[in-house]
């Protein structure tokens, strides 16, 4: 299953997502996993080219896993972006409960 974690602060403001795991909705064939895949990747690099917001992001290879960290004076472009990537997910956990869990964890 995909582990999608959004950190937000006290004010709800995402302050960063971790996504882990992987989806097993098919073999060769998941869609979840890519449309999961292509929702994260798009999100940070619009993140890198629309904003001059920054963060740190970090990747496992073959684990499937993506640490992004937003540094705090992150404006509301970021926040619309990391808010879009949050609905986006949660659209795929509608349909496939079962492969994927989107958390929202105030730290």
């Amino acid at each position: 299953m995909v582990k999608a974690t959004f950190f937000q602060d006290g004010q709800g403001r995402i302050t960063g997502f971790e996504c882990r795991g992987h989806a097993d909705y098919a073999d060769g064939n998941d869609i979840v996993c890519a449309g999961t895949s292509a929702l994260v990747i798009s999100c940070i690099n619009s993140l890198e080219e629309l904003t001059e917001d920054r963060f740190s992001c970090e990747s496992e290879a073959g684990s499937g896993s993506i640490i992004l960290k937003m540094d705090e004076d992150a404006g509301e472009q970021s926040q619309l972006l990391l808010k879009s990537l949050a609905l986006g997910l949660e659209g795929i956990e509608e349909s496939y409960e079962e492969n994927i869990d989107v958390i929202f964890e105030e730290v």
